[in-house]
């Protein structure tokens, strides 16, 4: 809840609004709201949430069924954020981004549907956006350019030269290139194709990259046509908004313009096979004897039936949703794999649900194995029963989730918005998304009558012969194959062109190349100014007290009955040969034993009586000093206010008395490097950027020993290794190191809930050690290059700068968000054909970074990056200027919510960012000028402060070579 007092008047059921009608109003008391859903008289349908909510959301989403993998519904996603009839622009998106306040701005497609949402705190920002996303998704210009850059586009290696090798580009062939190196991005697209063959998703909705070049821009035209009219569309709106008057807005721009029409998008029920099937895929990749994947899938009814959907999340989360879980234990106790397989466990992405279990890390050969488990494992739960205790666990996690109103990873408008899509857009009732009261208590009282779930597995998992046991292999031959298949697609697609057909392509390239580089008038799009940024930081009110050497910070918040409690230790002096040690702790520390239980015994405790618990480590400083580092190690965990005392106890359980077995650490490692491994190929650019930071900042190289590929490759050793026993033993020095620590405790709950005794964790810390300071160096050998299944590359460039203090600080953060807006976004996704480009300015770590992502170049994004200050020099204005000023007061306004508000306020203010010192900062980056602009780029930003980095499917040396710089190369 937040502190508006302006309330609007509500419509009830029956009322008409213009020409909508209010067909229900709903209460929502679990998060003290109201759901109105109403219908236009053009088919449109509206679902409006009233909260007492400043962070107010938008979200226009149609169902989009593609009958092909052209990747159509995808290019579109793009391509209509590309320019309108009312803002014809080169990108209205992205040129928004840096015009506003917003707390989230995106677009995505999903495999049967594609949504636009933002969300923003400031009301006039709302309706800019609004106007901006309603004129792109319903009149886009659609330009045959933008098909072409975005889409895909033949281009000669020289584009003005016929005579060089011709190429594919396009943003969305590049970055699906990339996605279908991912092992988790082909098993999800294997497993729709797999279970509804005869459906929409047995195509691959974001395009296949060999089939992309089959999208004509007449089917692209024609798609959006049918696709994208009142009559498909299913509005959203969240918060303290007057709904009376986006009606009004939606009217004037949107359904005034349109009239009737009828577009048949359902889905038909998949037919049921009479006989379970096997699907063998492959992926490009090396790692032949772990790499492998083997899921055993279901076909289940629909999701708009609210008590199946109910009971099956519920099932899911009880065989799967801890380690104690009875289907989970017994498949990573076998040894077969290290970890579940991708997509294990319910899903309510397709019309008709799925379910699924399996493992990854697998050799080849396992699949007859891993299938006879998952089937012998849920005939011995039939057969046994299931332990109530777990069922009842289950439901308590789903009262924690239904209570619990958190904006932390996604604003939480946004976060209703999605629970309701899933019924609504299937025919079902949005409110079972939202509400699940009923549901809950029928599932209680069918409980109580008997069994309910061993039916279920018995009746809609055994004897369901519409089963598929997926297997997904590494292919080590398969990215020369794609490539090779990419280079005949090109030979056959261009065998019959004319001198006429390739002087086309070059003029179509020079073409496109002359609108990338055309300026834009963005006086026409709508604009906040630096008048809207709201000059203080929030001071959210707290108490403290000291308990021995522990603080204890108590934050009273609206938690609406939940218990946050976080207990941050500032570590001694750490050996050296601890560091790399400290991050493998803080992910097993939860998943292992304490206190004389084991850790099945563990588990179950955590899902009894929490909504979860995690550790974690961190390393940080002054405002003022880049080299004065301390290393924090951090327990968090939230339970239901009654179950307060409980939390602290299994906390000081964790930190006090953690118990490790060797066969327990040997599972979680291999877990730990599975998901470490398949990160990469997602999110290759913050491996390379923390690659580069290592080189310049002692922050970053501390980062990089926790998080990055450093950690990665120590991981990796460990596991191949036989070094458990020394792991073990430096598992205890850990232990005893953190009791020596300094704890900083915060709590937050209602006013009622602030009096919990936190004496049980405070006590265990008895030491005297003072806090430590690290003093790293950084990482040597020059630039640094990582190969592994990659068809596109990563790239990062890192700058040691100034600490948070300095004057310079802000001037770096608003140049970042200049380079990133007007510069980058240009010449690395436009003109580059990358997925994308960016800068940041870690102003805490004092790090500059430019990076790419899913970019198909290398040494060409190097020499983008070197022009970064050529670019300071052209002709950039006072407009440029505030857009970036206002996108960097973004970062310094995080959106934040009863459970993180407090939290970040205590321990912001003990590590020295109190307001105060916040205050300053934004208060001059409020003046920062261009001036300033060239100048700390002149003087921070110089070759000898920089640091190198990538993630490639190829070495880099033989094209960056001729540009001076030379990368050590390691396989990862």
């Amino acid at each position: 809840m937040t502190t508006t007092e302006r309330l609007f008047v509500l419509p009830t059921a029956g009322d008409r609004l213009g020409r909508y009608t209010v067909e229900r109003v709903e209460d929502l008391p679990e998060m003290q709201g109201k759901l109105i859903l109403l219908r236009h008289e053009l088919g449109a349908r509206h679902a409006h949430v009233a909260r007492d909510d400043d962070n107010l959301a938008f979200g226009v989403t149609f169902p989009t069924v593609p009958k092909d993998s052209t990747g159509v519904a995808h290019i579109l996603e793009h391509v209509v954020l590309m320019g309108s009839e009312k803002y014809p622009v080169s990108d209205p998106f992205f040129a928004m981004i840096p015009r506003s306040l917003n707390t989230f701005m995106n677009a995505m497609t999903a495999s049967d549907w594609t949504t636009y949402p933002f969300s923003t705190r400031n009301e006039k920002d709302f309706y800019n956006l609004l106007g901006v996303y309603l004129d792109a998704t319903f009149f886009p210009l659609l330009r045959y350019e933008s098909f072409r850059q975005d889409g895909h586009r033949f281009e000669f290696e020289k584009p003005d030269d016929p005579g060089t090798p011709l190429k594919l580009q396009g943003v969305v062939y590049n970055e699906m290139k990339g996605a279908m190196a991912s092992p988790g991005a082909v098993m999800w697209r294997a497993f729709g194709q797999a279970l509804y063959p005869d459906l929409t998703y047995a195509h691959n909705s974001g395009g296949s990259p060999s089939e992309i070049p089959n999208l004509t821009y007449e089917g692209l035209r024609a798609f959006h046509a049918a696709h994208y009219h009142p009559s498909n569309a299913f509005f959203y709106t969240y918060g303290n908004l007057d709904l009376r008057r986006v009606l009004d807005e939606i009217e004037t721009h949107v359904m005034s313009r349109f009239g009737p029409q009828t577009l048949d998008v359902s889905i038909p029920d998949q037919p049921p096979f009479e006989a379970p099937r096997r699907v063998e895929v492959t992926y490009p990749g090396t790692d032949v004897e772990r790499g492998g994947q083997v899921s055993v899938a279901w076909k289940l009814g629909h999701i708009t039936d609210p008590d199946q959907n109910l009971r099956w999340s519920v099932l899911s989360d009880v065989l799967l949703g801890n380690p104690a879980a009875p289907l989970i234990r017994p498949l990573i106790e076998s040894g077969l794999g290290s970890a579940l397989a991708d997509l294990s466990g319910y899903r309510d992405s397709f019309r008709e649900g799925a379910f699924a279990a399996g493992l990854k890390g697998l050799s080849a050969g396992k699949a007859d194995e891993v299938e006879a488990l998952v089937l012998d494992t849920l005939r011995a739960i039939v057969r046994d029963g299931i332990d109530p205790e777990l069922i009842e666990s289950s439901l308590h996690q789903f009262e924690i989730s239904q209570r619990e109103v958190s904006n932390s990873g996604y604003p939480y408008g946004l976060q209703v918005m999605f629970r309701l899509l899933g019924p609504w857009l299937y025919g079902g009732d949005p409110v079972s998304g939202l509400r699940l009261d009923a549901e809950l208590n029928r599932l209680r009282e069918d409980l109580k009558a008997g069994q309910v779930f061993e039916p279920m597995i018995q009746r809609e998992l055994l004897d369901n012969p519409h089963r598929v046991t997926l297997v997904l292999a590494p292919d080590p031959e398969l990215a020369a194959r794609t490539e090779q298949a990419e280079r005949e697609l090109i030979e056959r697609l261009s065998a019959d062109f004319t001198d006429e057909d390739r002087a086309r392509i070059v003029q179509e390239s020079l073409r496109l190349q002359a609108l990338q580089t055309q300026e834009n008038d963005p006086a026409v799009l709508p604009t906040l100014t630096l008048a809207d940024v709201p000059p203080t930081v929030p001071r959210v009110p707290y108490t403290t007290e000291e308990a021995g050497r522990a603080r204890i910070g108590r934050v009273p918040q609206p938690t609406g009955g939940l218990t946050y409690l976080d207990v941050q230790v500032r570590l001694p002096e750490v050996p050296e040969d601890l560091l790399d040690t400290l991050p493998l702790y803080a992910y097993a520390v939860t998943r292992s034993g304490a206190a004389g239980q084991d850790y099945l015994a563990i588990a179950r405790r955590i899902e009894a009586v929490t909504g979860g618990v995690s550790a974690s480590v961190g390393v940080g400083g002054r405002p003022d000093d880049l080299d004065t580092l301390r290393l924090t190690l951090t327990f968090s965990g939230k339970a239901l206010a009654r179950n307060g005392e409980a939390l602290v106890g299994v906390l000081r359980d964790l930190i006090q008395a953690p118990e490790f077995t060797r066969e327990r650490l040997e599972q979680l490692l291999k877990q730990r490097l599975a998901g470490l491994k398949a990160s990469v190929v997602n999110a290759g650019n913050a491996y390379a950027e923390r690659l580069a930071a290592a080189q310049v900042s002692p922050a970053g190289w501390v980062e990089e020993h926790f998080s990055g590929l450093t950690a990665l490759d120590h991981l990796r050793r460990i596991v191949e290794g036989d070094e458990l026993d020394e792991l073990l033993a430096r598992f205890q020095r850990v232990r005893d190191l953190l009791l020596q620590g300094q704890p900083l405790l915060c709590l937050t709950a209602t006013e009622e809930d602030l009096k919990l005794d936190l004496t049980p964790i405070t006590r265990a810390f008895s030491g005297d050690a003072p806090v430590g300071h690290p003093h790293p160096g950084t990482l040597a050998g020059g630039p640094q290059a990582r190969l592994t299944d990659s068809p596109v590359a990563f790239h990062a460039v890192a700058y040691r700068t100034v600490p948070y203090t300095h004057p310079d600080s802000p001037a770096l953060l608003v140049l970042s968000r200049l380079l990133r807006s007007e510069y980058l976004l240009k010449e690395i996704r436009e003109k580059g054909g990358a997925y994308g480009g960016g800068a940041a300015f870690d102003a805490r770590a004092g790090v500059f970074s430019l990076s790419s992502y899913r970019d198909p170049h290398i040494a060409r994004t190097y020499e983008v990056f070197r022009a970064a200050r050529q670019f300071l020099d052209t002709p950039l204005t006072e407009r440029e200027l505030t857009e970036a000023i206002l996108a960097a007061s973004k970062t310094l306004d995080p959106l934040t919510s009863p459970d993180t508000a407090g939290r970040l306020r205590f321990y912001g203010d003990q590590a020295g960012y109190t307001p105060e010192v916040q205050e300053a900062y934004k208060a001059r980056l409020l003046k920062v000028t261009l001036d300033d602009l060239k100048r700390v780029t002149d003087t921070w930003l110089t070759p000898e402060r920089a640091g190198y980095a990538l993630v490639a499917g190829r070495d880099p040396n033989p094209e960056t070579d001729a540009l001076g710089l030379h990368f050590e190369v390691q396989t990862i």
